[in-house]
Formats: structure tokens, sequence, C-alpha cells
């Protein structure tokens, strides 16, 4: 089998019709073809700020190399890929290309093997995978109402971020880093809401985007000690481990951080200094479904569970779901269940959530195919 075209489909879609949300969402999804007809679909968007655009410009230069190749030679081509474009770092813009393409290649495999991905990986060690989700964004009431329906169809976890300040619509906005009395406490008014509304044995997380200093982290974390959190995750910008471990040991809240953390190589002094409870690798940036794979084994080795990043589009939660399906050290899969009738518009065969946990059929490769007419007449208006 040898790969004979790989295409590009940038997408840009509206939730208001199916969501409450009032926001847009964008998507790139890869499609790997062979020349025994068996096609692949990956996913690496990588929203806001037009990253999509730089990501698809991205895989649209690559796609040459991939001509010609034998698709089954996942490592190989994944290590040329990441060693090619080493002066550009290999982090970040690579491995999120890298990622598209690494999951389109496991499609293929599962379908020309006739098998489900997970089971390529060592085959499943639980039926249904636990999920997180989030609840709407708004008032405290807003906030609380929303999850509390959200436990009602089965969550047990539910994740938002309070502290707004300094994040801007689409938290990254980030200058100083500092965090007023009033915006400390709105957050603290929405979190005490949220705990009220789903009870103590509901789990809640909170993300702070990486968007404060040091002084402003630990505030924030502190102030919401009293309501029983499962993590803070990404209290401080990604770049310094220094910071972060500022923060761990200067707060009771368990830490979470990694999804702007890349390869194992990121995530290897994060393991050996304590820097964080769990991580959070996000399948469409970190290398795709090889990577995830040799991140979570690593994480095992020093007992740190798992939850891999899942905001974005709906490859992204499918195949982080397959990875998952195969490690013993995963705490839940990310998912914006809010999102979730426009992901199954965009899929040929709807996510099976039940009870707050996603469940994979026994399709090959990743189970679904690209709804190509939807992606076709929803394109990115930024592209080409």
């Amino acid at each position: 089998m040898k790969i004979t075209d790989v295409k590009i489909y940038p997408v840009s879609v509206s939730l208001n019709r199916v969501a409450p949300s009032g926001v847009n969402v964008g998507w790139v999804f890869v499609e790997v073809k062979t020349d025994e007809g068996i096609t692949g679909w990956g996913e690496c968007s990588n929203y806001p700020r037009k990253g999509n655009i730089l990501v698809a410009h991205a895989v649209e230069t690559v796609k040459g190399a991939l001509i010609g190749r034998d698709p089954s030679h996942i490592e190989a081509i994944w290590q040329e890929l990441y060693r090619n474009y080493t002066y550009l770092g290999s982090r970040g813009l690579i491995t999120t290309v890298i990622s598209g393409i690494d999951i389109a290649l496991w499609d293929i495999k599962g379908k020309a093997l006739g098998k489900p991905i997970y089971d390529l990986l060592g085959g499943p060690v639980r039926d249904g995978i636990p999920l997180y989700t989030h609840p709407q964004y708004g008032t405290p009431k807003v906030v609380a109402e929303s999850a509390r329906k959200q436990v009602a169809e089965g969550y047990k976890a539910v994740k938002t971020d309070p502290f707004w300040e300094e994040m801007g619509p689409t938290h990254t906005a980030r200058m100083s880093g500092y965090i007023s009395t009033r915006g400390l406490q709105r957050g603290v008014e929405i979190i005490a809401a949220l705990r009220d509304a789903v009870g103590p044995g509901i789990e809640i997380l909170i993300d702070a985007h990486g968007n404060y200093d040091v002084a402003s982290a630990i505030r924030c974390a502190r102030a919401l000690e009293p309501y029983n959190l499962t993590w803070f995750e990404e209290p401080v910008p990604p770049e310094s481990y220094e910071a972060l471990r500022q923060v761990k040991e200067s707060v009771s809240v368990p830490i979470c951080t990694g999804e702007r953390l890349y390869t194992r190589w990121d995530y290897l002094p994060v393991l050996q200094n304590r820097l964080a409870d769990y991580l959070m690798s996000d399948v469409c940036w970190t290398g795709g479904i090889s990577e995830l794979k040799k991140i979570a084994s690593l994480a095992e080795t020093y007992y740190v569970n798992i939850s891999p990043h899942g905001a974005m589009g709906p490859i992204q939660i499918l195949a982080g779901a397959h990875v998952v399906k195969t490690v013993p050290n995963l705490y839940r899969l990310e998912i914006t269940s809010l999102w979730v009738p426009a992901f199954n518009e965009a899929i040929s065969h709807p996510l099976d959530i039940r009870g707050g946990e996603l469940y994979l059929s026994d399709r090959p490769g990743l189970g679904i195919e690209l709804n190509t007419d939807y992606i076709k007449a929803n394109p990115d208006p930024e592209w080409k």
C-alpha cells in the first residue's frame, strides 16, 4: 500500500445552532488517501488566533514527503517529520502537523487490518472511558444550573475557568498575569455556586489557562481550597518549570499541566521534579496517537495519571479515547458536552456517550468517517 494524496480541510462552524455557547469553533482535518482505496482521517486543530490556518499551511508544505510512502510505517514517518524540522524547535507547530498525519495513519492501519485502533495498541483495559465536561460560561447562576443538568446526565466531573481577568475572549490575552481582588472574588462566587449546585460528590476542576503570575496563581488556588478541588490546571504560563514549582509547593490543590507541553521530552522534567499531579497531553498537538501512548507510559512509571485535553474536535476526542482505552493510568478524558451535537454532524457515527462515559465501537480504525459534505460546506474563510 502507498500513500497517494494528502488533503487538508480547515473548517469553521458556528455553535449557536447546537449549543448555548455563542462562539465559533475551528477544526483542521487531514485526509490521507492510498492506492488501495483506504482513506485515513486525522485532526490537528489549533484554535484560536488563526492557528488553524498556520497548521493547515504547514501540513500543505510537508505533505509531499508522504506521497509514495507505506502508510504502515508510522514510527518511521513520525521520526522523520520530527527530525526534519528540528531547527524550528521540533515542538508545537511541527508536532501538531505530525499529529494530524499520525492519527490518519493509525486509522488506515486499523482499517487495513479490520481492527479498531485500541486493539492495535494492546487492547482495552476498560469498557467505558470516564469523561469530564464543561458547564456553560456566565454568571454563577448560569454556570451552576448548566453543571446541575450535566450531573443529571451522568457526568461526575466538571471543569470551568472562573477567573476571566487577563484572559480575554480566547484565553490568550495575558500580559502582566495579575488578578485583581474583584476578579478573584468573582471566581470564588462562581465556584461556590457550582459546588452548591452539584453537591460534595462531584469533582470540580479549575482551568487558569496559564494566564497568571506566580503570586496571583497562588492567591487563586488558595481562595478555592475550601471547595475541594480535584485540580488546578495550568496556573502559570508553560514556559517556566520554576514558576510551576513555586505554585506547586505553595498550595494544597493538586496541579494539572501539559496542554502546552508537546513530547515525552517536555514531560520528563515535570515528572522527575514532581511538578504536577495530572498530565493533560493533547493528541492533536503532541504528535498524535503514537506520542500520546508514549507519554502515558512514561507517566505510568511515576504513578501519575493522564487526562488528555479534548476541547476541540470529534477526531481529537476519538483518537485520545483509543489511546486511553488501553492505558491503566487514566483519570478522565475531556469533552465539551455542549458541543457534541456539532461533533456528531461532522462524523458518520455519533459519539456513544452514556452515563458520563464514552464507549468506542469495534469498527476498524477510528470507527468513523468524516462527513465530507458537511466539512466542505463549512470551510474556514481564511483558507485559500
